[in-house]
């Protein structure tokens, strides 16, 4: 395994960790393995993963169920040399030094599997062209 200290670190940060910030940090952890240090953090976290999101990654075989989302904190976004949020607003903190952007995605929140299956497609797009652009 590689040196955690040497490895690009990702944050996702969505309202809830219940959905995109999920599903980012779960493709990425997929797609690009040991390669990248990934997390993932909610301004304001539920308690449990959105059910259509767990449907959904598992349809692409990847299995968040065992997720739980988490708070966002400042030493997070500080360990973090990217931080991409995704409609967490100004709850995000600022840190000089770190790479920030921001995903407008539609929010998964009270959808359906198949509402939720477009947004999933689209992270996984967003996913593999950051791979590329960290690695």
């Amino acid at each position: 395994m590689p040196d955690t200290a040497s490895l690009p670190s990702v944050l996702f940060v969505c309202v809830h960790n219940a959905g995109r910030s999920q599903m980012a940090a779960a493709f990425l952890t997929h797609l690009a393995g040991d390669h990248v240090e990934v997390r993932s953090a909610g301004s304001a976290p539920t308690d449990t993963v959105n059910p259509a999101v767990v449907q959904a990654m598992s349809e692409v075989g990847i299995d968040i169920s065992a997720e739980v989302p988490k708070v966002l904190t400042t030493e997070a976004v500080q360990a973090s040399d990217v931080v991409i949020t995704m409609g967490c607003g100004d709850t995000c903190p600022i840190f000089p030094g770190k790479r920030y952007l921001d995903w407008q995605l539609v929010d998964p929140a009270g959808q359906g599997v198949d509402a939720v299956r477009p947004i999933r497609d689209e992270i996984e797009q967003r996913i593999r062209r950051l791979i590329d652009d960290i690695t």
